[in-house]
């Protein structure tokens, strides 16, 4: 029998929710372009309750143990001395997710003589050392799409919230003022901005549809083009570089993975390169980003606002200067972790455990790394490498509220 362990984050500090504010989810059954959601043979939990904390479990408990599977399921994953850390030498699954990634390093992959597949529950792995699975012949996957409607929206949502100032509008209500002038000293239109997105993937192709009505002119970069009945249906521009992209552009977002060749991609060059007074959006990893870079060109003027959801490490230090840099607009990693997101990657993380044990494939879409070498998704989107090269300062997080 096997033994998983599964990293989730904590729970609400008021506890485990016996009530939500809405009764279920809107009924939803395929992703744009087709794919179908995660057809798992059954489901252990109810659609739209928090599935992604301890308590919830993503759904499994009864599932795995009836398959007579040990189950562990924690959020302490951080330094020598974790649950994560301890329980992981005769582990033969890992799930974790990306808003709380138990870090697979190659250190990790060492001690963990029988680890056979690490699963994502969400979209992005590169919190595990894909080198070293690569060379360890470890299964990597991933429940591709789940929650890219997620993120999209909550992109949209960041740059009409820098743009239009709005954080810094809503505290002065909270403060008891009514100062419009401070409000509207900092606030724009994103009406004939221009936008544009580094990647259009699944995320950054609905960012791109759901701007299009704002009447933004449209601009991307990826390694894979549109075709061009798409490029033409959204009035979109292609740049074959980031830096000929980010120098039109009002509005950048960034939608790519976390690789050796997008890891500081917004260093202090390319944010140099950029409009003055632009605005920065990311929700695809912090590493992305420089982050004193990043934190200079906002006390500079060079960019007017920087927000996002990702960090690095991840949960971040609380001395971490995006959390004190002027004209932010950060929340913890909760884009793609929403109660109707929560629902679709529990499902594929249940399907891609069916089809493990079952000995059955699984789905292309889903794989990162099999059989040695990037796979699926994984050969699409991702470079071999590592990008987990300092997570271990994770753990000052957890040192913090000592």
């Amino acid at each position: 029998m096997a033994k998983i362990i599964c990293v989730l984050y904590d729970d609400p500090v008021d506890g485990y929710p016996k009530t939500y504010a809405r009764d279920g989810l809107p009924k939803i059954d395929h992703y744009p372009g087709g794919q179908t959601f995660p057809s798992p043979k059954a489901i252990d939990f109810q659609p739209g309750t928090l599935l992604g904390s301890v308590s919830g479990e993503l759904g499994l408990r009864k599932y795995v143990e009836s398959l007579g599977h040990t189950f562990v399921v924690t959020a302490d994953k951080d330094g020598p001395d974790s649950v994560f850390e301890k329980e992981l030498h005769d582990a033969e699954i890992v799930i974790s997710q990306p808003f709380w990634p138990a870090y697979l390093t190659a250190e990790r992959i060492t001690k963990a003589s029988r680890l056979k597949l690490a699963l994502t529950a969400g979209i992005g792995s590169d919190h595990v050392d894909l080198q070293a699975a690569i060379n360890r012949g470890i299964t990597v996957a991933e429940v591709t799409y789940c929650n890219s409607i997620s993120v999209s929206e909550h992109v949209v949502m960041m740059i009409l919230g820098l743009v239009r100032n709005y954080i810094p509008s809503y505290q002065w209500v909270v403060k008891g003022g009514w100062n419009i002038a401070d409000c509207v000293a900092r606030s724009y239109d994103v009406e004939g901005m221009h936008v544009g997105t580094v990647a259009a993937g699944r995320i950054g192709l609905a960012v791109l549809r759901r701007l299009k009505p704002f009447d933004m002119y449209l601009h991307y970069h990826d390694r894979h083009r549109l075709p061009d009945t798409v490029e033409k249906e959204l009035n979109v521009t292609w740049h074959d570089t980031v830096e000929d992209m980010v120098k039109v552009c009002d509005v950048v977002t960034i939608n790519c993975p976390l690789h050796p060749e997008t890891e500081n991609l917004f260093n202090e060059k390319m944010l140099s390169k950029m409009k003055r007074g632009a605005y920065l959006v990311n929700t695809a990893r912090g590493k992305i980003c420089d982050r004193d870079a990043v934190a200079r060109a906002l006390e500079s003027g060079q960019l007017a606002g920087y927000a996002g959801d990702v960090w690095f490490p991840q949960p971040a230090p609380k001395d971490h200067p995006w959390r004190t840099m002027p004209h932010h607009g950060m929340t913890p990693h909760i884009s793609g972790t929403s109660l109707s997101a929560q629902a679709r990657y529990a499902a594929g993380t249940r399907e891609i455990l069916e089809c493990w044990f079952e000995g059955r494939p699984i789905r292309e879409e889903y794989l990162i790394v099999d059989g040695g070498k990037l796979a699926g998704a994984g050969a699409h989107s991702y470079s071999t490498g590592n990008a987990t090269a300092g997570s271990e300062e994770a753990e000052r997080f957890k040192n913090d509220l000592r």
